[in-house]
């Protein structure tokens, strides 16, 4: 599928010199009485490199045909992570590499969205919050308030964070994935 360079949008897969990109960010020029141009940052999806390119607003892109399927993460093992299609059932190994940041957030029985591109899975989709046990933390203090500062505390998938200084060991919380930090109680 062609996009006119203006249409692209953060997220977007594209083929950029015979390779996917993902976009991160886009931005319009319009320096004066010159042509449009659009700035975007791209990120290789198999070497995660990161690069900035400058379209000029009437160049296409292709936009890279993606299936997407809801997965369930099972187990790990020496080939890799092993996910399992929540509508077919099909299980399918993948690397470090394609999960990326998302290993730190995935448990057993974690749903996730996977890209699929040729059949081969190249990108996984977090949702924005997931909710961790916290397994290990200093005991509050006396008085402490959700105003007060923040103390570091283990998750139960290994994780460092940083919580209000009334949360305890054993409590759940809700943790943003895009940053790592805490939320709320869940």
């Amino acid at each position: 599928m062609q996009l006119v360079a203006t249409e692209m949008r953060p997220g977007n897969i594209i083929l950029y010199n015979g390779q996917l990109h993902r976009v991160l960010t886009v931005t319009h020029i319009t320096p004066g009485n010159w042509r449009g141009m659009v700035q975007a940052k791209l990120r290789n999806v198999k070497t995660g490199n990161q690069l900035e390119h400058r379209f000029r607003s009437e160049d296409r892109v292709e936009k890279a045909s993606l299936d997407t399927h809801e997965m369930q993460y099972l187990y790990s093992d020496s080939s890799g992570h092993n996910f399992m299609n929540l509508e077919t059932y099909e299980q399918v190994a993948m690397s470090d590499e394609t999960l990326g940041d998302a290993l730190g957030y995935m448990l057993p029985d974690t749903v996730l969205t996977v890209d699929f591109y040729e059949n081969n899975p190249i990108a996984v989709e977090l949702p924005n919050t997931v909710t961790l046990q916290i397994v290990e933390t200093d005991p509050p203090m006396k008085g402490a308030t959700a105003s007060g500062s923040a103390k570091p505390a283990k998750l139960e998938n290994g994780m460092m964070v940083r919580v209000p200084e009334y949360i305890t060991t054993g409590e759940v919380v809700r943790i943003d994935t895009r940053d790592g930090s805490y939320i709320e109680r869940a």
